[in-house]
């Protein structure tokens, strides 16, 4: 139980970051964003996007980074226990 509870919370943390990386990148890299601000007549926000979007691609691309960190040094911990 407590190791697939483990496993659930590392599998989130990689989940969330790969989300947050596709969302922020189709932001970004595509005039997504652009359009919808438009449509609800909130274009004078769209120069600070850059401030906004980039840093958000930054921290999820690092998040996700963290969580293949995390499984891959839980992971080889793990065979190390059963060699022993």
């Amino acid at each position: 139980m407590r190791r697939r509870r483990r496993l659930s919370e590392k599998t989130s943390l990689l989940t969330t970051g790969i989300v947050g990386t596709v969302i922020v990148a189709l932001c970004c890299f595509t005039p997504v964003l652009v359009v919808l601000l438009a449509a609800v007549g909130l274009s004078a926000l769209l120069g600070y996007l850059d401030y906004v979007l980039l840093p958000a691609l930054a921290i999820f691309i690092g998040l996700i980074v963290y969580a293949l960190y995390r499984r891959n040094k839980s992971g080889s911990s793990e065979c190390g226990d059963k060699d022993s």
